[in-house]
């Protein structure tokens, strides 16, 4: 599937893609040639229920699934909902593939997330470290439930010659991304809090952990590219890191959205709130030799992206 043009003739259902990486995904399909791509919508379609998943294949007749649908949160989700989120990514994941399979489908694309990582990997994380302990463990229920299905990809390629790959991604940011406090990732939540300090005159803003913890983030655009180019080039049966490689800490990191923002105040840590894994930074080789991928979008033009469309969208009475 290496040339544009043979998109023309592959049916592609891509689960969750009306939400925030699966719209890039969608248009980036459609871009390339794509004609016939289904995205279900959640209240159409419950990923949970297996008919449900039985009904969708038996109407799309997908050739092609990217399975980007996911229950997940920050840190403070992950901590309230632990039960939901491990089985909704279990059942979700499982059936699909499973009904994929029976579906004749050619091509399974299991996307992963390095919240899989054991809590004390060696930085850069390296593949071949993916099973050696146990993740963080806030993280651990959503991180397994989506590990698991790098396991069902490789028996599947085993037993039944099933083409399924597993690419991982890093924590995603850019525009239309979540900026809900309640469960929102780092980066939303942190241009959200600075931008209404900035508003309310406040001395200071408040973060959970010490600031230490260390992350590494990919631009959405970037992401949504890295997968197309994996669905294109890469039949292989190990998992590939998706990332760019740039680390930085949270404290930095908070430092950076406060100067894009223009939030001249002071920083404070709320030590009694964990700090999640400590640190975060992934081995990116094997997707720029397997998939040709390097991302284009650095984090501050990235974060300078965010902004401009977070404080666009207040300004003209959006939902943020």
């Amino acid at each position: 599937m290496g040339l544009t043009m043979e998109w023309l003739r592959h049916r592609v259902v891509v689960t969750g893609g009306a939400g925030f990486l699966g719209r890039h995904v969608v248009e980036r399909l459609r871009q390339r040639g794509c004609g016939h791509v289904f995205a279900p919508r959640s209240r159409d379609c419950d990923l949970r229920d297996a008919q449900a998943i039985a009904r969708l294949y038996a109407e799309a007749k997908p050739d092609i699934v990217i399975h980007l649908a996911a229950v997940v949160g920050g840190i403070g989700a992950n901590r309230a909902n632990p039960g939901r989120f491990f089985y909704d990514n279990a059942i979700m994941g499982i059936q699909l593939m499973e009904y994929a399979r029976q579906a004749g489908v050619g091509k399974f694309v299991a996307v992963g997330t390095i919240c899989s990582y054991p809590k004390f990997t060696p930085v850069p994380f390296r593949e071949e470290d993916l099973w050696n302990g146990y993740p963080e463990e806030t993280n651990a229920p959503y991180g397994l439930a989506k590990k698991m299905l790098l396991v069902q990809a490789q028996a599947y390629r085993e037993q039944y010659g099933f083409n399924a790959i597993y690419p991982m991604l890093v924590n995603l940011y850019g525009p239309s991304d979540n900026f809900d406090l309640e469960s929102s990732h780092v980066i939303p939540a942190l241009i959200r809090k600075c931008v209404e300090a900035k508003q309310r005159h406040d001395p200071a803003i408040t973060l959970w952990g010490d600031g230490s913890p260390t992350r590494e983030f990919l631009y959405v655009e970037d992401a949504a590219e890295a997968l197309l180019s994996a669905t294109e080039h890469y039949n292989g049966e190990d998992p590939i890191n998706v990332g760019s490689g740039e680390e930085i800490s949270i404290a930095e990191l908070a430092r950076v959205i406060a100067d894009e923002v223009g939030f001249q105040g002071d920083v404070k840590w709320d030590t009694t709130k964990p700090n999640g894994q400590p640190r975060r930074c992934l081995d990116v080789g094997r997707a720029q030799t397997l998939l040709g991928f390097k991302a284009a979008v650095g984090l501050r033009e990235g974060i300078a992206r965010t902004v401009s469309w977070f404080l666009a969208e207040r300004a003209g009475g959006g939902r943020v």
